[in-house]
């Protein structure tokens, strides 16, 4: 069991967590750009589920920088409150994780 315990650790590491935030949160950014540029050639688009999938699994921050940046989906309520609204939850479990609560 402790192995088991020190490779968790080692894999969920601060460092870890810190590289995956960035590269998740630069994917966020750039497919909104890549969305963006989609809609104004009229080409296939990203599906709308996959935008809240990629915030949701910590792209918040880079999908909501990608919507301003590109005044892409800042007309659509789902995405002005829901990308907001992810971060909020998750802020609030990994507090619950940290403060064990």
């Amino acid at each position: 069991m402790e192995n088991i315990n020190s490779m968790f650790e080692q894999i969920f590491s601060i460092q870890n967590i810190i590289i995956y935030l960035v590269i998740i949160n630069i994917i966020g950014f750039l497919i909104m750009l890549i969305d963006k540029k989609k809609a104004k050639y009229g080409k296939w688009r990203i599906r709308e589920n996959t935008l809240f999938i990629v915030a949701a699994l910590g792209g918040g921050i880079g999908t909501i920088a990608g919507m301003y940046t590109f005044r892409h989906k800042t007309q659509k309520a789902k995405f002005v409150f829901g990308f907001p609204a992810i971060i909020v939850i998750q802020i609030v479990i990994a507090l619950m994780i940290i403060f064990k609560i």
